[in-house]
């Protein structure tokens, strides 16, 4: 009997040291600067596939809820074009557009949105609250809902545009008065440029 007292305590004290021991590990690994944080070093398959899946999570929990308006007003799309060729088109491309000064320096690599489909209560969540550590920013602070709608509304016609498609909506939308800095992308058709 006594044997299994000490065992039991034993092993209770192990399960009580144990989070210990790894909080220090944790504290001694950060402490040393042994993790490269540089951004073209990229994470390992283990540690890219863990944070994919938490953020594909987080994204699914936190955007279930939300019911899109109708996303097929083409005054909306058109306003949505304008939106994304100020703020989304020097990471998320043109159609055409292979790459951009900005997004080859970015990690992880933002995706091409010209050549996918977006679910829209995603494509909100996203846009509005940005994501951590990824350069996508919060449009959320300083757009309305109904202005990021409209760049959703823009993304479900997106893949389908030709190059020349593209250039004609954006020469026709209103421009981003909110943006105030010049964005990287795509020369604009003469006459309406969305990077202020």
């Amino acid at each position: 009997m006594a044997y299994r007292r000490t065992g039991i305590k034993t092993s209770s004290r192990i399960l009580l040291g144990l989070p210990l021991v790894l909080l220090a590990a944790g504290v001694g690994f950060v402490a040393s600067g042994a993790y490269d944080v540089g951004a073209d070093a990229p994470h390992s398959r283990l540690l890219s596939w863990l944070l994919q899946q938490a953020r594909d999570r987080a994204i699914a929990v936190r955007s279930a809820h939300l019911t899109p308006p109708p996303l097929d007003d083409p005054q909306l799309i058109l306003k949505g074009a304008g939106q994304y060729a100020a703020m989304c088109v020097s990471c998320h491309l043109a159609p055409g557009q292979q790459n951009s000064e900005l997004r080859r320096g970015l990690y992880p690599q933002p995706p091409a949105l010209a050549e996918q489909a977006s679910d829209p209560r995603r494509a909100f969540w996203i846009i509005k609250h940005g994501i951590k550590m990824s350069a996508m920013p919060a449009w959320g602070a300083s757009h309305d809902d109904a202005t990021i709608w409209s760049i959703v509304a823009f993304l479900q016609v997106l893949p389908s545009l030709s190059p020349a498609q593209y250039q004609d909506i954006v020469r026709r939308a209103p421009p981003d008065d909110d943006m105030d800095m010049p964005m990287d992308g795509p020369p604009l058709p003469h006459g309406h440029d969305h990077g202020h």
